[in-house]
């Protein structure tokens, strides 16, 4: 059966079969099917990257290592797919990843994904002390990041550090976002700091 699917997204003949071949593909829920969606995020297709991501996070913790493997260093549009897919799987094993994105990637789709998949990270898959660890690191990235030249990318930092509030570090986190707010020149991540202050 998968062989089928995968054969049938290898063939599509246009971009309207390809995005029907990978919703197929995607539903059939196979771990073999893994690489040929990863594949797929780099066919400049955004039909089709959202089917493979979504089959990718359906799959979940078994995908992230092949994600990480196969992670595009050369296609920025490949890779703000594939640390999409990362960042809804949200495990801790896709933590290095995601913070070299969020701090450094030159494309602002990566950096954005990045900052926001920090953030959810399901920190119950950690022991105590390796949580306590990954957690001040993912802190400190996000501070970093709330400071990026783009506002989209600030703002993702924001919802990344509310996230983070909700299991750690909440007054180091509200204190660090009131400063925030009196520097922050972009109206839109002005009023998402003032959102998180106010859940938090």
């Amino acid at each position: 059966m998968p062989e089928s699917l995968i054969q049938a997204v290898e063939q599509a003949s246009s971009s309207e079969e390809l995005v029907e071949a990978v919703w197929a593909l995607s539903r059939s829920q196979s771990e073999q099917a893994i690489p040929t969606l990863i594949k797929v995020l780099g066919f400049n297709n955004p039909g089709a990257a959202v089917a493979a991501v979504e089959g990718l996070v359906q799959l979940g913790d078994v995908a992230v290592p092949i994600l990480i493997r196969d992670l595009d260093g050369y296609d920025y549009g490949a890779r703000a797919w594939a640390i999409r897919a990362l960042s809804r799987i949200a495990h801790p094993q896709a933590l290095e990843i995601l913070t070299d994105a969020a701090k450094s990637d030159f494309a602002l789709s990566v950096r954005r994904a990045a900052a926001k998949g920090l953030g959810d990270l399901r920190w119950e898959q950690l022991s105590p002390e390796k949580r306590e660890t990954a957690q001040k690191q993912v802190l400190e990235t996000l501070k970093t990041v709330a400071t990026d030249e783009e506002w989209i990318v600030r703002y993702a930092a924001i919802v990344g550090l509310e996230s983070l509030a909700h299991h750690a570090f909440a007054d180091e986190i509200q204190h660090f976002l009131a400063q925030r707010e009196q520097k922050e020149p972009d109206l839109t991540a002005r009023s998402r700091i003032r959102l998180a202050i106010k859940e938090n």
